[in-house]
């Protein structure tokens, strides 16, 4: 599914079992040292997914480890996305010449439980997926709007470098079947944003654009993917301020 939801200029591979070879590199053993054998076998599928499509574009194999913030770190000229659920990787990358960001994310073809919800979706996002559903498909929206978030996180944080919630990003999901678009735009005035250290911070403020995203429900899997071009994100020289008048950039 994965392939279709992105530009042709990114590379994108996906399987619905594990991958065991090549092995993983000593940096990444070790950094995973400890995991449980699911946790373990997540780590190094996903990996071994984005070691083929860094080659397909030229690459040799290296290392992806997390950095201290959880993130994996690409190789110079690349960014990518990593994404798991049960019975589901996948990864995606592109040079950096192509696109200055990816995220894509997967997960069960299933409805969120109404307390996930209710911590997810805005009042006014909730009344979208009562229209999405009144359509009539089978698709789990709510689902959908949740995955479309975590994708646009993926895309946020390598170049913001600061947490951004749920309330603080709003979907706008296109109907269909079994695929679509939507929409994922920076918001401000979220109703839990008093859990931030900065509640004064404005993601709209930031300059960070609204991005749009691809969307397809398979066989017990919904996947969201979005590429943001090259040239769309702001750079640290041109980043937005706060409310606060402090930059949001940490580089």
């Amino acid at each position: 599914m994965i392939r279709t939801l992105l530009p042709a200029y990114a590379v994108a591979r996906e399987t619905t079992g594990e991958l065991t070879g090549p092995e993983l590199f000593g940096a990444e053993r070790r950094q995973a040292a400890g995991a449980l054998p699911l946790r373990l076998a997540e780590y190094g599928t996903v990996r071994r997914l984005a070691r083929g499509c860094l080659a397909e574009l030229g690459h040799p194999p290296v290392p992806l480890l997390r950095g201290a913030d959880g993130a994996p770190r690409w190789p110079a000229g690349t960014v990518g996305s990593l994404t798991h659920c049960r019975g589901y990787r996948a990864a995606a990358v592109a040079r950096t010449r192509d696109a200055d960001g990816l995220g894509i994310d997967a997960e069960p073809r299933a409805p969120l439980p109404p307390r996930v919800l209710d911590q997810v979706a805005s009042a006014a996002e909730r009344a979208h997926l009562a229209e999405l559903a009144a359509g009539g498909s089978d698709v789990p929206w709510c689902r959908l709007l949740f995955s479309a978030k975590e994708a646009y996180y993926k895309v946020w944080y390598p170049a913001m470098r600061c947490w951004l919630g749920f309330d603080d990003a709003e979907v706008v999901l296109a109907h269909g079947r079994h695929s679509g678009g939507f929409v994922v735009r920076p918001v401000p005035g979220g109703a839990r944003r008093v859990r931030r250290d900065d509640a004064a911070f404005d993601p709209a403020a930031t300059g960070f654009p609204a991005l749009r995203g691809r969307w397809a429900a398979g066989n017990g899997t919904v996947v969201t993917a979005i590429a943001a071009p090259a040239g769309s994100l702001p750079r640290p020289g041109q980043a937005g301020r706060t409310a606060t008048g402090r930059p949001r950039w940490a580089q």
